[in-house]
């Protein structure tokens, strides 16, 4: 059973996708928003792996997220205070600690999958971690079947350097690891030629 936790911003026009409002507008980086974000809970549930956990900002009582639908038997839980690496660190540490490896992923890959999510838990059978880079040098899943906050502390994130800094330190831990193919995210308007016809 793996665990995947999904950190999610509510889809709400201002808040979510703030880097595609210029080439969306507000309303329309928000219905993408909400899209990827069905999307990912629809290919997290597909894969039946164990858990998935919708990690949310702002807290699931705000009124930014009425409307939004999450499948059933999907958990919810907060984010909480902190730096993202305070926020991925505090949700993996809790999955572990409960005996369950787990995959941390976003809301922003196009390309996640049923069958790369599956693949990913398969590779934590065997391996203490997975990364898949993401093409900006970010990354949009990592998979640990151990804790370390090593993997989380210091981090510049948001930066070309997170993906190949997090394997350096996955590598300096002695771990084992699987280097997935790189993926792309959807942040700035130049990402928007890989949405699928009828997305927008």
């Amino acid at each position: 059973m793996t665990r995947i936790i999904i950190f999610a911003k509510a889809p709400l026009p201002g808040f979510a996708k703030t880097r595609l409002i210029p080439a969306l507008g507000q309303d329309g980086a928000a219905r993408l928003a909400r899209r990827m974000l069905h999307g990912t809970l629809s290919s997290a549930v597909g894969a039946m792996t164990g858990p998935v956990e919708l990690c949310v900002t702002p807290d699931i009582a705000s009124p930014a997220w009425v409307g939004v639908d999450i499948p059933r038997g999907v958990e919810v839980s907060a984010q909480g205070d902190g730096d993202l690496g305070v926020r991925l660190a505090r949700a993996a540490q809790r999955g572990i600690e409960h005996g369950e490896p787990v995959i941390l992923i976003g809301t922003d890959c196009i390309e996640m999958s049923v069958v790369l999510l599956r693949s990913a838990a398969a590779a934590l059978e065997h391996k203490n971690a997975i990364i898949h880079p993401a093409a900006d040098g970010g990354y949009v899943l990592l998979g640990l079947a151990r804790f370390h906050p090593l993997l989380f502390e210091d981090m510049a994130w948001s930066t070309d350097r997170v993906a190949a800094e997090t394997v350096g330190r996955i590598r300096q831990l002695g771990w084992s690891l699987e280097v997935g193919v790189p993926l792309h995210d959807i942040d700035e308007p130049d990402d928007l030629r890989r949405i699928p016809m009828g997305w927008l």
